[in-house]
């Protein structure tokens, strides 16, 4: 491993830290709730590989349990995480060259995206390439730890699950604020308060997401075409690197 690959991981390991806390504390509340339904350790692990979806986790447990046929288990996935499309196709052109793509697109969780969609704190990252993986790959592995640990706490202490799963609001309260605080202009934060506030008003708590998503994107391209803001990513200047490129990982 480089210097260079070792810069960028330990830089990836600063700015996911919030994410290390909330992952690892809403992935044991995740685990123990599982466990606590009869489902071990195996469970835990293998949803979290291979599903990846916090709140679609927590959701997945009473389908589980309530015996839910496959297709309502698509169909609430999809409802539980339309909004990954959204992220999706603001992601296409940072995306595009990226490698390993299959990977970010599957790690792109909310916590993900708020990190990798701003440039925020990218300067000196060495190859723009490995740094997004690094943080998609470190949130990833976050998210495991944290419901296996808390499967195994669950099979062998007793715990009260109530209240377990507002540890999903706190992340996000968390993410939100530290982005507020990184960035100077807060036109997309409030963009999307005010959109969501008036959709939960007008349509209720069960249904206002997704048409809050659709309101925050068409407001946004609104604004974008009237400032001329672009949503091209800053210039890979690993491409300048002696070395050749942002293409590999070391």
């Amino acid at each position: 491993m480089t210097n260079e690959t070792k810069s960028d991981l330990r830089r990836a390991a600063a700015a996911t830290l919030p994410v290390l806390t909330g992952y690892v504390v809403l992935g044991m509340g995740f685990g123990v709730i599982l466990q606590s339904r009869g489902y071990g350790v195996l469970w835990a692990l293998a949803m979290s590989v291979f599903i990846y979806a916090g709140s679609m986790q927590y959701v997945a447990i009473d389908l589980l349990t309530g015996g839910a046929s496959l297709f309502a288990m698509a169909l609430t996935t999809l409802a539980v995480n339309a909004r990954h499309l959204f992220y999706g196709i603001s992601m296409v052109d940072r995306y595009r060259e990226m490698k390993p793509k299959p990977f970010l697109i599957f790690t792109l969780t909310d916590e993900t995206y708020s990190l990798v969609c701003s440039d925020t704190g990218l300067e000196g990252i060495h190859n723009r390439n490995r740094y997004f993986f690094c943080v998609s790959l470190l949130n990833y592995l976050y998210w495991i730890t944290g419901s296996v640990i808390g499967s195994l706490l669950g099979s062998v202490l007793p715990f009260s699950t109530e209240g377990i799963d507002f540890a999903l609001t706190a992340l996000f309260l968390t993410v939100f604020v530290e982005q507020w605080l990184n960035t100077k202009n807060h036109t997309a934060a409030l963009v999307g308060i005010a959109a969501s506030v008036l959709c939960l008003v007008l349509i209720g708590p069960e249904n206002f997401l997704i048409p809050a998503m659709l309101l925050i994107t068409l407001a946004l391209t609104m604004l974008q075409k009237q400032s001329g803001i672009t949503n091209e990513p800053a210039p890979d200047k690993s491409a300048e690197m002696p070395d050749g490129g942002g293409a590999d990982h070391d």
